[in-house]
């Protein structure tokens, strides 16, 4: 990647629908990682009217246009190495032995900040249709803040301004 990113947004679980609401949370962004579910391919290209996007591959993109995505990647954004993947329970490495700072995943649709070994994992949560009572949500990952920031960014509350 020629640029150093410090900004990046979050996005995952959009089951075919990306609303406006996602693209103004996510606009800024100097890149973009979808943490699979897609959806669709029209997502992934609205996406990149925005930023620079990195996506895998998740248990409902299963048309051909998906087959092209990736079930894991590796995204260099010094002062860190992300390790993204759609469900964080088909983790098969140590990411802190790997050298990876941050691990992204989507999946469970709940919006999620964890540390474990000193490795950050951050879930999105999902930007699609509701499911259940959860939120609707996407985030915002700021690098050059120390700590990282996130913010995760309720849609629904976001539509209403």
């Amino acid at each position: 990647m020629s640029r150093n990113p410090k900004t990046i947004g979050l996005i995952s679980d959009t089951h075919g629908l990306l609303r406006p609401q996602a693209l103004r949370g996510l606009e800024g962004s100097d890149l973009i990682i979808h943490a699979g579910d897609v959806g669709d391919p029209r997502i992934l290209e609205a996406l990149k009217t925005l930023a620079p996007v990195f996506a895998v591959r998740g248990n409902v993109d299963t048309e051909p246009w998906a087959l092209a995505l990736p079930e894991t990647e590796v995204i260099e954004a010094d002062p860190a190495t992300i390790y993204v993947l759609h469900d964080v329970h088909a983790l098969d490495l140590d990411p802190a032995a790997a050298g990876f700072q941050i691990v992204v995943s989507g999946h469970s649709h709940k919006p999620a900040r964890t540390e474990h070994a000193g490795v950050l994992f951050l879930n999105p949560g999902s930007a699609g249709p509701r499911r259940f009572d959860l939120p609707v949500t996407v985030a915002r990952l700021d690098l050059s803040q120390n700590p990282w920031g996130v913010a995760f960014i309720d849609l629904m509350k976001a539509s209403s301004k």
